[in-house]
């Protein structure tokens, strides 16, 4: 959204901005769009969008705790990382096996 200029000329900031919200499971997702105000954070986002309504069977502490990114970058702090309009906040799930475990697991199954 694009500043609008003021009486003095100046440009004033935009009143919100928008964002998505991501979270998905492995049979499903979804995707919130929110409208934000400008130095709303990632984690406020992600409160904002309520996603434990649409999944209510995952723990509440997934939404409010869990790792965050934007487009696939992780976040290292999302509680004060700073949002741009077109943004898309992911949440992110906790690994059920280390990714390194995963692949020498399947190197011994295959070299049998």
């Amino acid at each position: 959204m694009a500043a609008e200029p003021n009486v003095t000329g100046e440009a004033k900031p935009a009143a919100t901005v928008t964002v998505e919200v991501a979270y998905a499971l492995p049979d499903r997702q979804k995707i919130v769009t929110v409208a934000v105000k400008p130095g709303t954070t990632a984690r406020d986002a992600v409160r904002l969008a309520d996603m434990a309504r649409y999944f209510p069977d995952v723990p509440e502490t997934t939404f409010t705790q869990a790792p965050l990114g934007i487009f696939g970058k992780r976040l290292r702090d999302p509680e004060r990382h700073e949002l741009q309009a077109g943004d898309r906040v992911e949440i992110y799930r906790p690994l059920l096996i280390d990714p390194k475990q995963a692949r020498a697991k399947r190197a011994a199954d295959t070299s049998r």
